[in-house]
């Protein structure tokens, strides 16, 4: 069994110039047949970082420069999960970038559906499924929305259990430095949430579309349940964050930004075939081999 090469990538949702260093993806692929599913994790838990995607050919006849369908995996440090937005971006500019593929959208079969990515001009396009989420009763959650606010004004919370991933979105009333102060411990909020109802939890607040550049919302992504203190950026949490934010905010097109300390700008589609077109970004920093 062998590798067949492994590709570090630097991706961001078109971050601000002055940020760079950015949420670090990766993408791994292989000639012969699928590695074993124990060595994926250990590898991912190598990496140590959000998430790493690995890549098979659906097709043996296809090459990674031929082939339009892969099949698409995605392992935290600590365990499998079925949707990641970085970690598909990264994967198909590995294939553009580094293969040459030649087509100009490729597919991935993942456990959350086929997903497209698009390669444009200025990025690339994701076409992801849209998970709407459903009001909540806060008291339900009260000490994990204190563990993650604190005594902060809470407006609505709600979940995607689809996803797994509970929304809380603060009071209108409060500045945006109220999100990007919040000092939430990842133990904290384990011992707050155990019952398996949540494996990723979103911060959210309305923006400030007036003011350029224009965020219609912000956000912070918290995943210790996952092994992700923080995300810095995060693509399936858009998938919950638009379908929501659409609805409020009366918006199809919107842009988002996520506050972590790297930070990431997000440039949202809700279509009405209940899908979300995510565009992106790619910077590469590094190339490298895995041997095993």
């Amino acid at each position: 069994m062998r590798i067949w090469h492994s590709e570090w990538l630097i991706t961001t949702f078109k971050t601000a110039p002055p940020l760079l260093t950015l949420d670090t993806s990766q993408f791994i692929g292989e000639t012969l047949e699928e590695l074993d599913e124990r060595l994926y994790q250990k590898i991912a838990a190598e990496m140590n970082l959000s998430e790493t995607a690995f890549i098979t050919r659906t097709n043996p006849s296809d090459t990674f420069a031929t082939g339009s369908k892969f099949h698409l995996r995605w392992f935290t440090p600590t365990t499998e999960v079925n949707l990641c937005g970085h970690a598909t971006l990264a994967s198909a500019a590995a294939l553009f970038l580094f293969e040459k593929n030649i087509n100009s959208t490729v597919m991935f079969e993942t456990k959350s559906g086929l997903l497209a990515v698009t390669q444009q001009k200025d990025g690339y396009l994701m076409d992801f499924p849209l998970n709407p989420p459903t009001k909540q009763d806060p008291n339900e959650f009260r000490d994990l929305v204190q563990a993650a606010v604190g005594n902060n004004p809470v407006q609505d919370v709600v979940l995607s259990s689809v996803t797994k991933k509970l929304m809380i979105r603060l009071s209108d009333s409060c500045d945006r430095s109220v999100l990007t102060s919040l000092k939430v411990d990842p133990v904290a909020l384990l011992n707050a949430e155990n019952s398996g109802r949540v494996k990723s939890l979103l911060i959210t607040m309305k923006g400030s579309p007036e003011c350029q550049p224009g965020y219609d919302f912000y956000s912070r992504v918290f995943a210790p349940w996952c092994g992700i203190p923080e995300d810095p950026v995060t693509g399936s949490a858009h998938t919950v964050l638009a379908a929501y934010w659409s609805k409020v905010l009366g918006k199809k097109i919107m842009t988002a930004y996520q506050c972590s300390s790297r930070g990431g700008e997000l440039q949202l589609e809700v279509r009405d075939d209940g899908r979300v077109n995510i565009a992106g970004e790619v910077t590469s920093i590094l190339q490298g081999t895995i041997r095993l």
